[in-house]
């Protein structure tokens, strides 16, 4: 790869592999529904990084970075979807997949070390094909027996559904293959894996959640959240992929409507303060991630964080914080098909006193 670090009007930086075809990316508007985005520095610096499958990473680790960036950057890039865009007409089949969840990265925060926060303000995410992609795949599924969850049935089989894109109208279009029902679906763009370097010096695959973020599957991270994540290892070291056009809570099939994305994140950095799971903000609500199984310990999970958050930056004593959440708490089962469970619990700031001063 080659970095050009000539410092263009808006502070750009481009950084482009040698084998892609796609060249620096140009972000517009979002096609997601409209809501509250974050607003980056006007001053901010631009960087750019243009992937390919000839770059991909299949795990969250130490690897070396393909940009560094400092707090306060821009990064504008793209991903490829899950399957590695290898599933493009009727005809192909899952054989065709060199591994599940590519990833793009790792991208390198200066400063970071382990024990900070870095924070990812989604700026921007667009949908970056005219279709999209979803699949039954034997041995995966909440429905589907697996090698852990034997079932007397034989395992599902392999199928395949291609979902067009239409722009205009913000909708991906659902067409049965075993009769003629068709109906639009409304996009929600998102990244499926976001997730940082584990510590311990593991490798994780990118098919796992876990502490360190991952294969989360959130709809929050979309444009108008904040996502925080812990750092394990100097420069943070962020990986993307697995692009959603929309998904169901608990993802329950083993896929979303599967796609490529562009996508624009601020990154950030919080010095000296250590989180033990993922959290999200937006301007309305905090929520936290619980990220393990059964699903039961990722609920308590989810709930011990926010208990925590509440006492720590907004003044409530816990047992105070506890039983406020057991009134006007939400909660969402974000995957269930996953080596581990995904819940997110959430609360309005409405319900929160201010905060305290010094908090960010």
């Amino acid at each position: 790869m080659y970095v050009n670090g000539r410092l263009k009007t808006k502070m750009e930086i481009t950084v482009k592999t040698s084998g892609s075809l796609l060249g620096a990316l140009l972000l517009a508007s979002s096609v997601a529904a409209a809501a509250p985005r974050p607003q980056a520095s006007p001053a901010a610096r631009v960087v750019r990084y243009s992937g390919s499958m000839n770059d991909v990473k299949y795990v969250y680790g130490v690897a070396p970075p393909v940009a560094r960036l400092r707090p306060g950057d821009i990064l504008e890039t793209n991903t490829v979807d899950a399957f590695g865009n290898a599933i493009q007409k009727p005809g192909d089949t899952l054989s065709l997949v060199k591994g599940d969840n590519p990833l793009i990265g790792p991208f390198y925060l200066e400063g970071a070390e382990p024990g900070d926060t870095l924070v990812v303000k989604i700026l921007d995410v667009q949908v970056d094909s005219n279709q999209g992609v979803g699949a039954l795949a034997p041995g995966f599924g909440a429905l589907n027996p697996t090698d852990y969850t034997p079932m007397l049935n034989s395992p599902l089989p392999e199928r395949i559904w291609f979902y067009p894109i239409d722009r205009a109208g913000n909708t991906a279009t659902f067409r049965a293959l075993d009769s003629s029902f068709a109906v639009k679906i409304p996009l929600h763009p998102f990244l499926g894996c976001i997730g940082v370097a584990p510590a311990g010096g593991e490798a994780r695959c990118s098919v796992v959640p876990a502490e360190f973020g991952g294969n989360m599957d959130a709809p929050e991270v979309s444009p108008g959240n904040t996502l925080y994540l812990p750092v394990n290892v100097p420069g943070a070291l962020l990986y993307l992929g697995d692009g959603h056009a929309a998904m169901g809570d608990g993802e329950v099939a083993g896929t979303a409507i599967e796609v490529p994305l562009r996508v624009r994140l601020q990154l950030e950095l919080i010095k000296g303060q250590r989180l033990s799971w993922p959290r999200f903000e937006n301007h309305d609500e905090i929520m936290a991630v619980g990220i393990y199984r059964p699903l039961d310990d990722a609920l308590r999970i989810a709930f011990s964080q926010p208990v925590d958050w509440i006492h720590r930056d907004y003044g409530l004593s816990k047992l105070d914080a506890y039983e406020l959440l057991s009134k006007v708490a939400g909660i969402h089962l974000t995957e269930m098909v996953d080596p581990n469970y995904v819940v997110i619990a959430s609360i309005n700031k409405k319900y929160l006193p201010p905060k305290k001063s010094g908090q960010r």
